[in-house]
């Protein structure tokens, strides 16, 4: 006779103990564990065999990204990866990608300056109205690219990126010559007005924008999880056939994700040009390579809605910490730039941890599979 009592093995904990603890094996195990892992072990063997400490290097990054004095610069950085992230991610969850990320994004800067430098409104409607501007434009450029596809096909993995050219150059025509500030030897437009500005968080150089991205990526997960046309991009992407034969109008799919996907990196674009230094600069939106850093973490993330705002958060640790990683051990900050790419490069090839190595026999009945946990492998 079991002399334990009931009530201190409840029946609910013993059910979902097992649970969580396949769920937990089952995220160790996942190719994006084992890409970070990788990453992280190949970049220490880099680091010994440049005779600097690993524990010393990554201490800066930590330190340099997550201190007091580098929080604020890794979630501005974050604001702009997680957006392009976002906009990645939303037609890539259907098996489309959008590589004119960076037209997009200049389009919708371009149109938040020119929307800021002439608007008759107040200020604040004035700022609301080039958030939006900038939005707009995004997302009628990235639906152009979508009706290439649609009436004339070209692939869009082709159109999206070509069309991103002219849209840059477009805007750096612009920003040198009719709208140019006067007697400035830079290629900038003039300061925004008075005002005309997203709020900024204290004396930091984090804005509002942030929330905006935040709140985006919120919608994206709601939409994902919770609405029939989030069923709709998941089937897509994992079965086309089957969601063309289930009813799904491909053609209206990639116009509506590409139209959101747009609009996503617009506002990157319009929240760059309402902060710091409040003006389209030239070569400002791009240089930072901000649209090619949220296509690796919406890969990482498999277009997942929370493992795009983790990845995008985990590569600007990356981005902002290099930099305190080469002032303190006087190692190339172009090293985190390296292990981003060992990251994909061992995501590519799926690998995943042996089921034995967390206890698995192989005479083992394995744990129903967690819908969750899916979305760390899709893509």
């Amino acid at each position: 006779m079991n002399d334990t009592p009931a009530h201190d093995t409840p029946a609910g904990d013993r059910a979902n103990s097992p649970a969580v603890t396949a769920r937990l094996a089952r995220v160790l195990r996942s190719p994006v564990t084992l890409s970070v892992v990788a990453g992280v072990v190949i970049g220490a063997l880099f680091l010994l065999g440049t005779g600097a400490d690993p524990v010393t290097a990554y201490g800066a990054v930590l330190s340099g990204s997550l201190g007091a004095d580098g929080i604020g610069s890794t979630l501005s950085t974050c604001t702009s990866v997680l957006g392009l992230a976002l906009a990645l991610a939303v037609p890539l969850r259907a098996g489309l990608i959008n590589l004119g990320g960076d037209g997009q994004m200049v389009l919708g800067g371009m149109a938040a300056a020119v929307t800021g430098l002439y608007s008759p409104l107040p200020a604040p409607l004035t700022t609301v109205l080039a958030v939006l501007a900038g939005m707009a434009a995004g997302a009628g450029y990235a639906a152009l690219a979508a009706l290439c596809e649609n009436r004339f096909g070209v692939p869009l993995l082709v159109s999206s990126l070509l069309l991103s050219y002219p849209a840059v150059s477009l805007a750096s025509y612009l920003a040198r010559y009719p709208l140019k500030e006067p007697g400035s030897s830079l290629p900038q437009t003039r300061q925004l007005p008075d005002g005309v500005a997203l709020p900024a968080f204290g004396t930091s150089t984090v804005t509002f924008g942030l929330v905006l991205v935040v709140l985006a990526a919120a919608a994206y997960w709601f939409t994902d999880k919770y609405t029939a046309v989030g069923y709709e991009i998941r089937m897509t992407g994992r079965n086309p056939r089957f969601s063309a034969y289930a009813g799904v109008e491909r053609p209206k799919l990639t116009l509506r994700l590409l139209a959101a996907s747009g609009a996503l990196a617009g506002l990157v674009g319009a929240i760059g040009v309402l902060s710091f230094p409040y003006r389209f600069v030239d070569g400002s939106l791009t240089a930072p390579g901000y649209t090619w850093t949220g296509l690796t973490a919406a890969l990482l993330a498999g277009a997942a809605p929370l493992g795009t705002l983790l990845a995008s958060f985990f590569f600007a640790v990356l981005q902002v910490g290099g930099l305190s990683m080469e002032r303190t051990t006087e190692v190339p900050r172009e090293l985190t730039q390296v292990l981003q790419a060992i990251v994909i490069v061992f995501l590519a090839a799926r690998l995943r941890f042996p089921d034995r190595w967390f206890g698995k026999g192989r005479q083992q009945k394995q744990a129903p599979e967690v819908p969750e946990i899916q979305e760390s492998r899709a893509g």
